[in-house]
């Protein structure tokens, strides 16, 4: 999950990584309100920044300075409900202005290719770092971070010389960072990345923007984290899912995908899409993985979740039997079929299952004693998603 600017530097501020004063409004009234207990902090000036999960805030003309309350109000009016690269401004964040001597950049992440954490630090900071890394690759330093012994106090010194600091300035610096590797580590961070981080007139190091991401693997550790979500661009079906304990991805197609394994379900979206080619550019209208267990209960949400999508047409049932044998899913259908029947819900769509592995023959028979109206069986994976392919082509 990415945190918006304000909810990273709010993070920063719980766990000691200096930052400036904020706050978030969702009206221009509550702009002005804020601005007026900012004002002080800021030299009697205050930026005004939209709260969008992209970048490029600055020259969409989502961020502006303001010197009162009265200016602020009218610049949060401007800013609101702006379209940053398609996403719609519903919060800005105000912060007192600072006087900025030098912009430094810093960031921790998950390296995923080289299997461990990745520091990256640069005296350059506050412009694009992947315009930086391209151009002057030499400026950003790369430090690689053993995960057990993380950043302490000479790693982080270590880390910050690498990365061309002034050397009047490696202490202070060093101690952010390790403030900031407690963000990463506490909060079962993948991403922290502050730019610019920077020295102020005055002399102080302050982590002046964020951006945060976090492993919503780990969301049963963080109950708090919840409550981070934004309410505003999350998928309805998505939410339900959720709710439901269901691992559901959105897309943009027409076929509604049900698998058991996430190998499975990834490469039933390949042969969908690939499939679609030949039937008008049809294409998987969801990743849902219901994993080992096929009960009744979880089938029966899937295809509710699924079937909740205005732009399904047809159903890919696709489940290789193997701890879980073929009949049990068999089962868990037949039994769906009559859960969904009493919570009102009626299969509208036409279903087309493949079945294979283990004792796939006898899952094969159930479902065809059953004789559900609109199920049909497809033995081969690739004939299964023609005719679901088909099949939404025809009910468009």
């Amino acid at each position: 999950m990415d945190l918006f600017e304000y909810q990273a530097r709010d993070l920063f501020e719980k766990h000691g990584v200096p930052v400036l004063g904020g706050a978030v409004a969702e009206t221009p009234e509550e702009a002005r309100s804020a601005a007026e207990r900012l004002l002080p902090e800021g030299g009697g000036k205050v930026v005004v920044k939209a709260q969008v999960k992209t970048g490029g805030r600055g020259k969409a003309g989502g961020v502006k300075l303001a010197s009162s309350a009265e200016e602020a109000e009218q610049v949060a009016a401007q800013i609101l409900g702006m379209d940053i690269k398609g996403h719609t401004v519903h919060r800005v964040m105000l912060a007192p202005a600072a006087e900025i001597a030098e912009e430094y950049y810093f960031s921790v992440l998950l390296d995923r290719a080289n299997r461990t954490y990745l520091a990256m630090a640069s005296r350059e900071g506050g412009v694009e770092i992947e315009k930086l890394a391209v151009e002057k690759p030499e400026a950003l330093a790369r430090v690689g971070v053993d995960a057990i012994e993380g950043i302490d106090e000479a790693r982080a010194r270590d880390i910050a010389a690498q990365g061309g600091f002034p050397a009047d300035l490696i202490e202070e610096v060093a101690a952010v960072i390790v403030k900031l590797w407690g963000v990463f580590v506490a909060e079962d961070a993948t991403l922290v990345e502050v730019n610019p981080l920077v020295r102020t007139g005055d002399g102080r190091v302050i982590a002046l923007d964020g951006k945060v991401t976090l492993d919503g693997n780990a969301d049963f550790r963080h109950a708090d984290h919840a409550t981070l979500e934004d309410s505003h661009a999350a998928d309805p079906l998505e939410a339900k899912a959720k709710e439901k304990d269901l691992n559901y991805v959105k897309l943009d197609g027409s076929v509604g995908v049900i698998g058991n394994g996430a190998g499975l379900v990834m490469s039933t979206l390949d042969v969908v899409a690939y499939a679609g080619e030949a039937h008008g550019g049809v294409k998987p209208a969801n990743f849902l993985d219901i994993g080992g267990g096929a009960s009744a209960e979880v089938m029966a949400n899937g295809l509710e979740i699924i079937l909740g999508d205005p732009d399904v047409r047809s159903v890919f049932v696709n489940v290789f039997g193997g701890i879980t044998a073929c009949d049990a899913v068999a089962n868990g259908i037949v039994q769906a079929f009559g859960l969904l029947e009493e919570r009102g819900d009626e299969i509208s769509h036409p279903l087309v299952v493949r079945l294979d592995g283990n004792n796939a023959d006898e899952g094969r028979r159930i479902l065809n004693e059953a004789q559900l109206p609109l199920l049909e069986q497809v033995d081969t994976m690739d004939g299964a998603a023609q005719r679901a392919a088909e099949l939404a082509a025809a009910g468009r």
